[in-house]
């Protein structure tokens, strides 16, 4: 029997870290998807329009989320959510707009070796934000996970600069750095957020208040600072099927991303879509003749064993203390609280936090 519950105990690790790596390298696929099609406009069009992708696919969130939202009942329901907590999903809203737009901007600035290597500045603020608002504990082998991870990123970049990736030296670089490190510590807040939301709440109340706020904001800010790129669009089916497909990646991604976090956590969904980059690259040795270099394999082989490692070993969640901490005294009081009591009351136990027992009698 011992032999039989052990085996079901391993079973159950090694599927749940399969599931988990699985399910991570989806999401990897879905911003693959969208980095592809980005490029495409970009580079075989000349159409730079971030803030207007991003709005289709809030707008996309909107109208199936939000519309759920509209027409659940009792504290589930839209108007409920937004008397209680309007201004917190604002926060969450901004902080997912503007990562998404800074990230993009900063392309423009800076080389990618910089956009990858502080992308990355993201996972331990995100490791810090989860230990304090979630109340996450971290063991040795999670540390050491990530500085695998971590290390597989450096080879990817290193390859890159060997296969000629470079995209020069920016227009300004300390501009470009400061959008990503931006850009990073509101992607790790928006994260850990919406860890907490749908282990709390829901996946569609947070997917429908992203959805609305989202929808206001890019929208403002759409209308404020690319209104004059979209009238340079000419506009034709290829143009507009990129644009759908970069659409269906994105809400794909929103959609499902709940679902890896609520299973998993923030931190190891961001270090299972590390491998994002080397799938677009893999891809763009086809689309875009990329030179190729055996390092990518060796980068993505070291972020799975450390993304593998990391999940290999859960995290804990911390309780919280007791407020009671009573002394001698606290004791010597509540027994004479006890024997106050009268009526045929048996031996009462009363257990405290720091291990101390006593045995009150009301006879």
């Amino acid at each position: 029997m011992g032999y039989s519950e052990a085996y079901c105990s391993v079973f159950y690790v090694h599927r749940h870290i399969w599931k988990t790596i699985i399910l991570g390298q989806m999401l990897s696929m879905f911003i693959c998807g969208t980095a592809i099609t980005s490029q495409y406009l970009a580079e075989k069009y000349q159409v730079n329009t971030p803030m207007l992708q991003s709005f289709i696919n809030y707008f996309l969130l909107l109208l199936v989320y939000t519309t759920m939202l509209v027409f659940r009942t009792g504290n589930d329901n839209l108007w409920q959510i937004l008397k209680q907590r309007w201004w917190k999903y604002i926060i969450v809203g901004l902080a997912d707009v503007e990562a998404n737009y800074m990230i993009v901007k900063a392309y423009q600035y800076t080389t990618l070796t910089s956009v990858q290597l502080l992308d990355c500045f993201g996972i331990p603020l995100m490791m810090a934000l989860s230990w304090f608002i979630l109340r996450a504990r971290y063991r040795l082998i999670h540390f050491v996970a990530v500085g695998i991870c971590l290390l597989g990123v450096g080879t990817m970049v290193g390859a890159d600069i060997l296969s000629g990736r470079q995209e020069g030296e920016g227009s300004d670089v300390v501009i470009g750095d400061v959008l990503v490190l931006l850009a990073a510590s509101l992607y790790a807040i928006s994260n850990v957020s919406e860890e907490y939301i749908v282990k709390n709440l829901s996946r569609v109340e947070f997917l429908g208040m992203v959805g609305l706020y989202g929808t206001i904001i890019s929208g403002l800010q759409l209308a404020i600072v690319e209104h004059k790129d979209i009238m340079k669009i000419q506009w034709n089916w290829k143009i507009a099927l990129l644009f759908t497909a970069f659409a269906l990646c994105m809400f794909g991604l929103y959609s499902f991303m709940p679902v890896v976090i609520k299973i998993t956590s923030a931190t190891s969904v961001n270090l299972a879509i590390l491998t994002s980059d080397l799938y677009s690259f893999f891809l763009g040795l086809f689309l875009f003749l990329y030179k190729f270099s055996g390092l990518y394999i060796v980068s993505f082989v070291i972020i799975m064993v450390g993304f593998t490692l990391y999940c290999s070993t859960p995290t804990r969640t911390a309780e919280p203390r007791a407020l009671l901490q009573p002394s001698s005294a606290g004791l010597d009081n509540a027994a004479l609280k006890l024997e106050e009591n009268d009526g045929d009351t048996p031996a009462v136990t009363v257990q405290f936090s720091r291990g101390e027992t006593v045995v009150v009698s009301t006879n």
